[in-house]
């Protein structure tokens, strides 16, 4: 079984997904984070592609993407880091990045690398739905990588249960139609949108991301999906720490939740 189907399986609420982009502050600490990530309890993680146009990153993570790119991080060298991260890592991975580098790299041979590497599912925000369902399903299934859609406030009920008909895995729900960063509370709008689709009784659980920051936004998003993603508060914080493990030990201090490694 897929580490995403387990995990969702065994765990159904309050789940808390790391965003950090690879190469990020080092471009040698991508097996490092993952396994402090890990450790301190994180029941997921994305793993971020640097790429120099990312459209639905704001400034936080396209700052961190650029760093990332100047330091000489690749999607070849990502994957040579994550070669032995099964050894001790069992959680789930999932590469989030944009088509373009992707393309380059080969659609099924970077499918392959994944399935080689160990990564459970992949979240590509600019590959439309459609010609995923078209061309690129049958290789993520080949290879059981789970492709994760995105939805927004603004998409359709009838988008979103065909989403959830042809994908699996989770359904991502972007917390508004902006760009990535933090927010210090979410709005009535946003709450009545994560009301519709809690209302909906879809077959993939959701998780809601962008914009989660603090204890408030935690536990909010938390009451209406089975659990939240954090990038841009994370990705700060390393910014300002300068050290993987001191910015977990805050983020976690942030949330109230414990942070499990001897750090």
């Amino acid at each position: 079984m897929n580490r995403i189907n387990k995990l969702f399986e065994t765990k159904k609420k309050d789940l808390l997904s790391i965003y950090f982009c690879a190469g990020y502050p080092e471009v040698n600490s991508t097996d490092k984070m993952i396994r402090l990530l890990a450790a301190n309890g994180v029941d997921m993680i994305e793993i971020g592609i640097p790429f120099s146009d990312p459209m639905a990153d704001g400034v936080v993570i396209q700052q961190a993407a650029t760093q990332a790119l100047r330091n000489g991080m690749t999607l070849r060298l990502l994957f040579d880091q994550l070669k032995d991260i099964r050894d001790d890592v069992e959680i789930p991975l999932l590469l989030m990045g944009y088509l373009n580098p992707i393309m380059q790299y080969g659609f099924e041979e970077f499918c392959k690398s994944c399935q080689a590497c160990g990564i459970d599912g992949c979240i590509i925000p600019d590959l439309p739905f459609d010609i995923y369902l078209e061309e690129y399903k049958p290789l993520t299934e080949k290879y059981g990588i789970k492709l994760v859609m995105l939805i927004t406030p603004e998409t359709s009920e009838e988008r979103i249960r065909l989403i959830d008909e042809h994908t699996d895995g989770f359904i991502y729900m972007v917390s508004s139609a902006a760009t990535t960063g933090a927010q210090q509370s979410f709005d009535t709008p946003k709450q009545a949108y994560f009301q519709r689709v809690q209302a909906m009784s879809l077959r993939n659980p959701c998780m809601i991301g962008f914009g989660v920051s603090n204890n408030a936004t935690f536990r909010m998003a938390s009451d209406h999906a089975a659990g939240v993603i954090i990038g841009s508060k994370f990705i700060t914080l390393l910014g300002e720490y300068k050290s993987p493990e001191k910015a977990i030990m805050h983020l976690s201090g942030i949330l109230r939740i414990p942070a499990h490694a001897d750090l």
